[in-house]
């Protein structure tokens, strides 16, 4: 929501319902990709499955997990409210969907869309790969493969757990969990917080070089709904 925000503040002209469509088409190939990973975590035997995360030492994870009727409650409010901001933003049906279609003209276009989202969400996730790699590596986890896809599992999990920033106690209690194994709670619990500053130091140290508004949240993504912006004349149609 808050780069929903962020990105809408930052185009001129730009809508919440262009902005939101144009998120959706580069979070094809992450969630895509991201349910590959999951299911490779679950079948390695030391991630725990979603009934165990109520054992888990973390507050949020474990409090939806033993309560499954507020989380059902909470799954079923959100999707409530979802809804009724979708009813809302139809009620200028045609307004709506002209903006809508707007976010996703990329998927129409599959050699752009191949080489303009996807390849440059492949290079990001080649990115952390590598940067993950050398954390395990230096905090003496043990980088491997296998550890890195897990710890990119892990983070998918915290991830849609928002009551932390970055899910950090979720994220903690899941890398001790199914790092056991592996090392020490004290050296992966050092892994856990070390990568989080280091991460959280060198994404604030590359925001604050950059002089583009948009840059610092997607580059890509904003340049391209920028650019869509510019097409569209102020009656919601496409100039040709």
């Amino acid at each position: 929501m808050i780069k929903l925000f962020l990105t809408r503040s930052s185009i001129p002209g730009s809508s919440y319902p262009t902005v939101a469509a144009a998120f959706f088409v580069e979070s094809i190939f992450d969630a895509s990709v991201g349910v590959l990973v999951l299911i490779f975590a679950f079948t390695q035997g030391v991630f725990p499955k979603p009934p165990d995360f109520s054992k888990l030492n973390s507050f949020d994870i474990s409090y939806l997990a033993e309560h499954f009727r507020f989380t059902l409650f909470l799954i079923t409010a959100l999707a409530l409210l979802g809804l009724f901001a979708f009813a809302v933003l139809s009620m200028r049906a045609r307004a709506f969907w002209a903006r809508v279609r707007q976010g996703v003209t990329m998927l129409g276009d599959r050699p752009r869309y191949l080489r303009e989202v996807v390849a440059w969400q492949a290079v990001s996730w080649m990115c952390r790969f590598t940067a993950f790699w050398f954390l395990l590596d230096a905090f003496r986890v043990g980088g491997s493969i296998k550890n890195v896809l897990l710890v990119f599992a892990i983070n998918q999990v915290a991830g849609a757990v928002p009551f932390t920033p970055g899910g950090a106690g979720v994220q903690q209690a899941l890398l001790v969990k199914v790092f056991a194994g592996s090392a020490p709670t004290a050296v992966v619990a050092a892994y856990s917080v070390g990568q989080q500053i280091a991460i959280a130091a060198f994404t604030e140290s590359g925001a604050s070089k950059l002089t583009s508004p948009w840059s610092s949240l997607n580059g890509r993504s904003t340049a391209y709904i920028r650019s869509r912006m510019r097409m569209m004349p102020e009656n919601g149609t496409e100039s040709r």
